[in-house]
């Protein structure tokens, strides 16, 4: 992908540098609660977030900022920064053709755990994630080694896929699909695991819809599409669930097969149209 080296964000808040806390040391116990609340979201449909520190505000702990000078993931973190808002850019030019304003999420980089306002206590294990609470993206970019390394989707439009991804839940929170998938959850909680499918697979359409105008720009090279289509189904929740060696259980899927991912992103990809990624009715 082609992107300019050096830049910076006025959207990224970096907090690699600063250890969370809930007013004292982060205990083994907290750790727990944390990667139960991610089990528990994405194969059972709870949400545990109350357990882990939901609701409350940051409360920084040791902080030691980052020197870009000898930072090591210093060029990592300028291709997201450019990517970030490449990403932003383009969805303000869709949303300004609609007649509306795009309000920009800000990403916080983080490194082991943090915490966010409305959405409880991250921790790495628990992997990138937006928070409608604070409009905020959150990534460990610890991350980006795991799908290179664990997952085999290497690449730098796979990183942007992710990115890209998190960023689509910030526009269906702003076109008020969270609101309305969260409402409809509420309503058939026996759907809960569906719904959340269906709203992934969404956010994997809005990044391919990104995707497509990066391509139109010239700003893909050979091999990006297939990069971002590899890590999309390196993720697929069938995948994951091979790998932790359990069986494969698709009323427990929150974010969908591999297959579906693939299917959802190339459509965005193609298409380059937000009603183009409609998950929310019919079979996704």
């Amino acid at each position: 992908m082609k992107w300019t080296r050096g830049h910076q964000s006025d959207n990224i808040e970096d907090r690699r540098g600063q250890r969370a806390s809930l007013g004292g040391r982060i205990g083994v116990g907290t750790v727990v609660l944390a990667l139960l609340a991610f089990v528990a979201q994405r194969y059972l449909g709870v949400d545990l977030g109350g357990l882990t520190g939901g609701g409350g505000g940051s409360e920084p702990g040791e902080s030691r900022p980052i020197d870009p000078a000898t930072d090591p993931d210093r060029e990592t973190v300028e291709f997201i920064a450019f990517v970030l808002d490449d990403i932003q850019s383009t969805w303000t030019d869709v949303f300004a053709r609609e007649g509306a304003r795009y309000r920009p999420a800000k990403l916080v980089l983080f490194r082991d755990s943090t915490r966010s306002e409305g959405c409880g206590f991250g921790t790495s294990a628990i992997g990138p994630f937006y928070c409608p609470g604070d409009q905020k993206a959150y990534i460990d970019l610890s991350f980006y080694k795991l799908l290179r390394e664990r997952f085999a989707a290497p690449g730098d439009f796979a990183q942007a896929y992710v990115l890209a991804h998190e960023i689509g839940h910030h526009v269906q929170n702003l076109l008020g699909y969270e609101e309305k998938m969260r409402a409809q959850q509420e309503r058939a909680p026996q759907r809960r695991n569906e719904l959340s499918v269906r709203y992934e697979l969404q956010a994997d359409c809005l990044a391919g819809v990104w995707g497509h105008s990066s391509k139109q720009r010239n700003l893909l090279e050979e091999g990006d599409v297939e990069e971002g289509l590899r890590a999309a189904a390196a993720i697929g929740d069938d995948t994951l669930q091979k790998q932790s060696g359990g069986k494969v259980s698709p009323e427990s899927w929150t974010h969908g097969s591999s297959e579906q991912r693939v299917r959802w992103l190339r459509r965005g990809l193609e298409s380059g149209r937000i009603d183009a990624c409609d998950t929310m009715s019919g079979s996704p």
